[in-house]
């Protein structure tokens, strides 16, 4: 007996050990394009030019970072997508909460139909030109509100939500209509109290959508101070702006490459700095919304 439980704890061990290392192994996948991006924003000239950095900064400094300070389009830019990402999932949200709990009574007529036809739409689309044509007759043409609102409701969030308000015990709604509650009373005073970890598992979504959505800009959008910062990044990584950067001092095509990858830096901390505070919830929301189809 002895021997045997030695075997299921050295077995038992191993296999901790080989899970740790592949995940670990993993971590480094994934963390080493931003660590590469961070150690290029803070090397020097000569060391991006002889292609020695890799994960860590050689020959330190600040001179990208310090550029980009004195940027007024990319500090613009990023004043835009604070915006409509603040928009977009504020509208996104309060469209999917009654969406989804609405759908999730079963005593509304036509909850089927309603959520089938809802759910066509995640698999069939009109294209691109049949939403610009939309987009453009909507007057929404080269406007902010073209970035949030053909896109204000994901399907999959909607899908998400609907299941975890199904989730939540009747007996509760129950007991506040007998109390006189209305539907919206019930919603807004039970519902959405107990709904915290969805509401930001779904907010974070809609967020990170919105922040990193450089396409719909690209169509809509053609006045360059309504620039979003995805679309000012983008055009900083294919050069329309590299002649422009040569002409403020940057003073080489590799200060270039350094300008843009601080600007990548720039552009992907404020995602890093909310997600901290939302992960608690993210999990737990995650799980809770996805335990019935």
């Amino acid at each position: 007996m002895l021997s045997k439980s030695r075997k299921a704890k050295k077995m038992i061990s191993l296999g901790t050990v080989i899970n740790y290392t592949l995940l670990t192994i993993i971590v480094f996948i994934c963390l080493y394009p931003f660590l590469n991006v961070v150690a290029y924003s803070l090397s020097s000239n000569r060391a991006v030019l002889s292609g020695k950095v890799t994960l860590f900064p050689i020959e330190f400094q600040l001179d990208a970072y310090k550029d980009i300070l004195h940027r007024g389009q990319i500090w613009a830019a990023m004043g835009t997508t604070i915006l409509v990402t603040m928009l977009g999932t504020a509208i996104g949200l309060i469209l999917t909460i009654f969406a989804a709990y609405a759908l999730s009574k079963d005593k509304l007529k036509g909850r089927k139909w309603i959520s089938a036809l809802i759910l066509f739409t995640m698999y069939f689309s009109g294209g691109i030109i049949p939403t610009f044509l939309v987009v453009k007759n909507l007057g929404m043409f080269d406007h902010l509100s073209s970035l949030y609102l053909p896109t204000s409701v994901s399907v999959f969030n909607f899908i998400v939500m609907r299941t975890f308000f199904r989730e939540i015990p009747r007996s509760l709604e129950e007991a506040a209509y007998l109390d006189g509650a209305s539907d919206v009373q019930i919603l807004v005073k039970i519902v959405l109290p107990l709904s915290l970890p969805i509401i930001a598992t779904i907010g974070l979504f809609y967020a990170v959508s919105y922040w990193n959505d450089y396409f719909s800009a690209l169509i809509y959008i053609q006045t360059p101070e309504k620039f979003t910062l995805q679309l000012r990044l983008r055009s900083l990584l294919y050069a329309d702006e590299l002649g422009a950067a040569g002409s403020e001092g940057l003073g080489s095509q590799v200060m270039a490459e350094s300008l843009k990858m601080a600007c990548i830096v720039v552009g992907t901390i404020p995602i890093l700095v909310v997600y901290p505070w939302l992960q608690k919830y993210f999990v737990k929301g995650v799980m809770l919304g996805a335990v019935k189809g």
